[in-house]
């Protein structure tokens, strides 16, 4: 039989694996965007889908609840009035994993863990992925370097 089989303990202690999620958590809440590993991302999407329920209801208990799990007046702040309403008009499923390959080191497979909605404005550490092209050096200053100057007598 397979009691107990509802928490993946992903090779880590109660409190160890407790803090991980932590922190999966309020790094998804401050970059709306995650890379982590299948199975991590997995737990905590279970405590990210509980969290926007929450932070959707908004009443003082359901915000104190989140404080709980996010030590961040910031990013409670965030998720209880950025997040939340973006999300508030769908009935579940408020984040997506996305399946990216493998990492070179361990060949573990790792995901992107996402709202399903996000902001327009890329957040702070996101890069934009615009590719700029560098302009080319027009022919006529690359022959006025390649001849001699004149000398002055």
């Amino acid at each position: 039989m397979r009691h107990g089989d509802r928490v993946k303990k992903l090779g880590r202690k109660y409190e160890h694996r407790k803090a991980l999620i932590r922190n999966l958590l309020a790094a998804l809440i401050r970059y709306e965007r995650i890379r982590t590993t299948v199975a991590k991302a997995k737990e905590a999407r279970r405590y990210a889908e509980r969290l926007v329920q929450r932070a959707i209801s908004g009443t003082l208990a359901d915000r104190r609840e989140v404080a709980k799990l996010v030590a961040d007046k910031g990013l409670v702040r965030k998720l209880f009035t950025e997040i939340a309403p973006r999300l508030a008009d769908r009935a579940g499923g408020y984040t997506r994993i996305y399946r990216l390959g493998h990492r070179p080191g361990d060949s573990a497979e790792m995901v992107y863990l996402e709202f399903v909605v996000r902001s327009e404005k890329p957040a702070a550490g996101e890069k934009d992925k615009k590719e700029t092209k560098k302009k080319p050096k027009s022919s006529a200053s690359r022959s006025r370097k390649s001849e001699p100057k004149p000398k002055s007598e």
